[in-house]
């Protein structure tokens, strides 16, 4: 059986692309919504950090920058030990809208896991990133 591949998310926020690329790409904005605190080095082949004070601490590997439409990592894949190498794309994408910004996120990668690696991932991710997102969502509403 052929499990999908790839999370995919779109999202309308009521702010302009300079303050959502902010959050996306910045130790403040990634800090005050994905997790509680951040670390970043912005440039392809960067590292970032993001920490959970309740949990764990996700390690990132920046793949694409291209301000301001284009943010892309790669990550640990949820559910799988720590000494595993195998991880998953995430890439946002930014477009203006009258009112604010579309955020398109697509996480891929998943492909590459057993039946039951993959259940637990993607399961795991397609939850995270609807509460992330809204996170996201409520943290630009605040600013």
């Amino acid at each position: 059986m052929a499990f999908p591949d790839r999370i995919e998310r779109v999202v309308e926020i009521a702010s302009a692309p300079p303050t959502v690329w902010a959050a996306l790409t910045t130790a403040e904005g990634l800090g005050g919504w994905f997790g509680d605190r951040a670390t970043i080095d912005l440039r392809p082949g960067g590292s970032a950090q993001v920490t959970w004070d309740d949990g764990p601490t996700a390690d990132l590997r920046v793949e694409r920058v291209e301000e301001p439409t284009v943010f892309g990592f790669t990550w640990h894949i949820y559910g799988l030990p720590e000494g595993d190498t195998r991880r998953t794309y995430v890439e946002f994408t930014l477009e203006p809208l009258d009112a604010g910004t579309r955020l398109h996120v697509v996480e891929s990668g998943f492909a590459q896991l057993s039946d039951d690696d993959h259940l637990k991932a993607f399961d795991g991710n397609n939850r995270g990133w609807d509460s992330e997102l809204g996170d996201l969502v409520a943290y630009l509403g605040a600013a």
